[in-house]
């Protein structure tokens, strides 16, 4: 029996928003194992991967960066400071500027994490150039998303 409801615009297996939705899903359980060695959780993942590129930032600049508000961003900041990963202090120009900087744990926690990209991409099964694209369609879509 035939649904007459899949041609509609409103057929789920037609909505690019469920198909991210649901890989983005699935990409945070593939993180799960391999975060849980390092203990940290998938947005702290985040937050370390900028702060090891980057040192030292504020956390504004911190939070455009990784599209995070500051209230979502200061208690999973205190978690990473409880945990000895950062630091946290008021900036000297402006106290109203809090600055993230590197601990020397934390920085030490980047060569066990360089094996996390690789490990994800084995499981993707996909090549370097598809995820290449797959990665430029997802910034085209937040960018338009976002005009």
């Amino acid at each position: 029996m035939t649904n007459k409801n899949e041609s509609s615009n409103l057929a789920i297996d037609k909505q690019v928003c469920f198909s991210l939705y649901s890989a983005s899903n699935a990409m945070s359980r593939a993180y799960r194992p391999l975060l849980k060695k390092l203990d940290l959780t998938y947005l702290q993942y985040i937050v370390m991967m900028v702060l090891w590129e980057h040192s030292t930032m504020n956390v504004k600049e911190l939070g455009s960066k990784i599209h995070l508000d500051s209230g979502t961003l200061t208690p999973l900041l205190k978690r990473l400071e409880a945990k000895s990963l950062i630091t946290r202090i008021r900036s000297t120009e402006d106290e109203r500027i809090m600055v993230i900087s590197l601990s020397e744990q934390g920085r030490a926690l980047k060569q066990q994490a360089e094996q996390v990209p690789n490990s994800m991409m084995c499981k993707s099964k996909m090549s370097m150039e598809d995820l290449i694209a797959l990665k430029q369609g997802c910034d085209l879509l937040l960018a338009n998303l976002n005009e």
